[in-house]
């Protein structure tokens, strides 16, 4: 299941993380988001052990977003190390989050 990311966890969750971390920023409102979340779900499971993958509600969690600038949701960012190593903005297919998620590991 994929992990749920928050102001107060980020840092430790996401900067901190010995592993990529996939972060998924979504709303409730985001049809693309909803659309998107099954896939992310699926990676996940996938991906255990291997790459944690996680969700930021932008709105329940205004202080993240703002801090890496998210205007459009969906938008994935990969971490790595810390550092954003790539990014994906609106929904994608399956299929191109795994190249990206692939490439790092």
């Amino acid at each position: 299941m994929a992990a749920t990311f928050t102001d107060a966890n980020f840092d430790k969750e996401v900067i901190k993380s010995t592993e990529p971390v996939l972060v998924d920023f979504w709303a409730e409102w985001c049809g693309p988001c909803k659309m998107l979340g099954p896939t992310i779900e699926e990676l996940a499971k996938e991906y255990a052990g291997k790459v944690k993958i996680g969700k930021v509600n932008v709105d329940e969690n205004p202080g993240i977003s703002s801090r890496f600038g998210i205007r459009s949701i969906p938008t994935l960012y990969l971490f790595k190390n810390g550092e954003i190593v790539g990014q994906m903005v609106g929904a994608q297919p399956k299929a191109s989050i795994k190249n990206k998620i692939d490439a790092l590991i």
